[in-house]
């Protein structure tokens, strides 16, 4: 019996070879240049980290810690900024300035949170800025007071350096202030006649600034250059105009036109029916500190007439006085 004949194997056609090994030299040529890719190429790059400045801002009635979030472009991104106040402010330290480091302390840690922790915080600049507060005060005491400060801030574990704790001009002050306002409002680059003033009542003292045409004084102009636009800025400062300072004058002129009895101090600016306890303040001439003198009822009056001389009188006090 004749055995089965087993079917021959088909032979591959030579085009099925072709493809087959045209596909698998794709295959290593694609794994080849992915390898070559992945070594020759610098590996990825993390995400940059945002970069921070704190400023702390020791005004009369409270310090303030700006923590300031900077672009790419080193610009404040002011959406991603953070603030944060503490009171009393400094200049209430005057009787025992060392504490006034201390006061910086919550101020630091928050700073600190918001930087990112130790590590950040030790990249990023912290400066504190006194402004008319101290500026009151008498040399030794504001001194001391800085000296407080600044043993407080090179502990802080932030970049600090013992000049940038510093008690500012009042111009300066007003120009910082025209500064942060032209910048929010984007006015700041282009023509100066679009820019705007600004009057900022501080607790101590008063700012006036803005673009000026005519020759000023050198004491009270100042050139400020944004991109490319120069601003001659007029800037002049007013100690013992700001809110807290001028009521306490006012009150005090009060009670010397005889106003004040038994406790009640008559305050014709004050809408009838309004009281309020309050304590007031006694200054020197030198305005060089101030001593609290006693607590007193405020009592409206509303008298327009009587109020708008008493006020003619304080500020006909301060007409000619040297300006800081």
């Amino acid at each position: 019996m004749r055995e089965p004949t087993k079917p021959l194997s088909p032979r591959p056609s030579r085009g099925r070879c072709r493809l087959c090994g045209l596909c698998l030299g794709s295959a290593l040529l694609a794994i080849v240049v992915s390898t070559l890719v992945h070594l020759l190429s610098p590996p990825p790059q993390p995400a940059p980290s945002p970069r921070f400045s704190v400023i702390i801002d020791g005004g009369s009635t409270g310090t303030r810690a700006h923590v300031f979030s900077l672009g790419p472009d080193g610009r404040p991104d002011l959406a991603r900024s953070a603030v944060m106040r503490v009171s009393p402010g400094l200049s209430s330290f005057a009787a025992d300035t060392a504490r006034a480091g201390e006061s910086l302390r919550p101020l630091l840690e928050f700073a600190k949170e918001k930087v990112g922790g130790e590590g950040a915080a030790a990249a990023t600049e912290v400066r504190l800025m006194a402004t008319a507060g101290l500026r009151l005060l008498e040399e030794g005491v504001r001194e001391a007071i800085l000296v407080s400060c600044r043993n407080a801030l090179r502990a802080s574990g932030f970049r600090f350096e013992d000049s940038w704790a510093k008690v500012i001009p009042g111009s300066d002050e007003g120009i910082y202030a025209w500064i942060a306002a032209n910048y929010a409002l984007g006015t700041l680059g282009g023509d100066p006649h679009k820019t705007i003033g600004i009057i900022e009542l501080g607790g101590a003292s008063a700012q006036l600034t803005f673009v000026s045409d005519e020759v000023l004084p050198l004491e009270l102009s100042t050139n400020f250059t944004f991109g490319e636009t120069t601003y001659t800025l007029y800037s002049n400062s007013f100690l013992n105009f700001g809110q807290n300072a001028a009521q306490d004058s006012y009150h005090q002129i009060l009670k010397s036109r005889g106003s004040s009895k038994n406790g009640t101090l008559v305050d014709p600016c004050a809408p009838k029916g309004y009281s309020h306890k309050r304590k007031v303040l006694a200054r020197t001439s030198g305005a060089s500190r101030s001593n609290l003198e006693n607590q007193y009822v405020d009592n409206g009056s509303g008298n327009y007439k009587k109020c708008r001389s008493s006020s003619m009188i304080m500020m006909q006090e301060g007409k000619g006085k040297k300006y800081m």
